[in-house]
């Protein structure tokens, strides 16, 4: 079994975690990021086995414009302060994954930059996807090129050129070496070329078996990126909007047909454990996007007890609100300091998830068991967890008052695994508050 199939994993946007400036404007290195440090113990309070950093590496505003691999960017440190954070952390148990931001570059990468001083006579035209001196760019350039999703502040990579593939895949070889880590997160998986996936999961896990390959999908069939020859895993997106939508309409059926789609009997992605989140750096949090804040604690259940990887967004441990507003995602980023949290943030909820990281990691069937529905209504959920003859029952109620699931003549001895007290049972029922 591979550790990340047994993980809990917490995300952390670092510019906007640190309160970096906005827009990097050279200077000094300010280790910032060594605030990751003073976190540790909420860490593993929390049971989280894996930290995944979004971007870390040297860029002129969001991180994901990149204009250097190799350096930690200014504004978080340096790459001596987060090769001690990465020993730090794996002191503690915790695994680093690190963001490859591998589909595009910032308009500030030393290549493109080379092509807009010395125009055709660069060698680096080719390593830069559509590039073509038959128009200007929107940026004004006296060439054109592919910008990600409209987006010409983001230079696509031509990822078919083989020096652009050894460049990247020599950086990755860096972060190996430097840093230890332990996996990547592919940020814009669905537009990366299939040959560069198999040409990295080879090297990866010729170094490293157990280093863990997630890409970001949104949509499509997840099969065709989380394979053998490509990635371990990718983000379930059909399962994020599943949970929070099944609460807003009190529609467990929703939901339910997703699991089942998934991972149930003749389910399509048996064998892949998928990255379950409930948000993340470019949706709303799930505390602003749930119409009842009563439903953070059983949103967070369903996430830690269906099939795939949990996964918890820094502070919404916490029920910490954000948005996407004036089209700005600095909401769902901010600058969050550990002590105002235990001061004023969701107590209850953060006990909640502390809960489940000690069930989830007690119980093997709810890390990796098989799913089955027991029965679903429209505001009532039951299903099963079973492996190696053991089966977990899991009970979710949206009513204000008790219900309850009737199990026929085989009555299980059921407990609230959050509370550790017995469930009520009578004439063949489960009583569920």
């Amino acid at each position: 079994m591979k550790w990340y199939e047994n993980a809990v994993m917490y995300h952390i946007y670092p510019l906007g975690f640190c309160g970096a400036p906005k827009h990097n404007e050279g200077g000094e290195p300010v280790n910032r990021l060594e605030k990751v440090l003073d976190w540790i113990p909420h860490l593993k309070e929390l049971g989280v086995d894996a930290v995944y950093f979004g971007p870390v590496f040297e860029s002129v505003e969001h991180g994901y414009d990149t204009t250097d691999y190799r350096v930690i960017d200014r504004r978080l440190g340096t790459n001596e302060m987060f090769a001690h954070i990465c020993d730090e952390l794996h002191k503690n148990g915790i695994r680093v994954i690190l963001d490859g931001v591998f589909n595009h570059v910032g308009r500030n990468f030393w290549a493109f930059k080379d092509v807009q001083e010395k125009g055709q006579a660069s060698e680096y035209c080719d390593w830069f996807a559509g590039l073509n001196f038959g128009g200007q760019s929107p940026c004004g350039d006296n060439f054109w090129y592919e910008g990600w999703n409209g987006y010409y502040n983001l230079v696509k990579l031509n990822l078919r050129n083989w020096h652009v593939c050894d460049y990247l895949i020599d950086a990755v070889k860096l972060w190996m070496d430097e840093f230890h880590i332990d996996g990547i997160r592919f940020d814009a998986a669905d537009c990366v070329d299939f040959d560069f996936f198999r040409r990295i999961h080879n090297f990866c896990k010729e170094r490293n078996p157990e280093f863990w390959l997630m890409g970001e999908i949104i949509h499509g069939d997840y099969k065709r990126w989380a394979n053998p020859e490509m990635l371990d895993s990718v983000t379930n997106y059909e399962c994020y909007k599943g949970i929070y939508s099944s609460h807003n309409d009190k529609n467990y059926f929703e939901i339910n047909y997703s699991i089942n789609r998934q991972f149930g009997n003749g389910g399509i992605y048996q064998g892949i454990a998928l990255y379950n989140f409930v948000d993340n750096h470019d949706v709303n949090r799930l505390a602003s996007t749930l119409s009842d804040q009563r439903y953070l604690p059983l949103c967070y259940t369903l996430m830690y007890c269906m099939p795939g990887i949990p996964s918890i967004y820094y502070g919404s441990e916490y029920g910490v609100m954000g948005r996407h507003e004036n089209n700005s995602d600095d909401g769902l980023r901010p600058c969050l300091d550990l002590d105002d949290l235990n001061r004023s943030g969701n107590l209850d909820l953060y006990r909640h998830l502390v809960k489940l990281g000690r069930i989830y990691h007690a119980y093997p069937a709810l890390r990796t068991g098989s799913y089955y529905t027991v029965e679903v209504r429209n505001r009532q959920l039951l299903f099963a967890k079973e492996q190696d003859g053991r089966t977990v029952y899991v009970a979710l109620n949206l009513e204000d008052c008790p219900s309850e699931f009737r199990f026929g003549t085989h009555v299980p001895s059921l407990v609230d695994v959050v509370s550790g007290q017995p469930v009520q049972v009578e004439n063949g029922g489960a009583w569920i508050r």
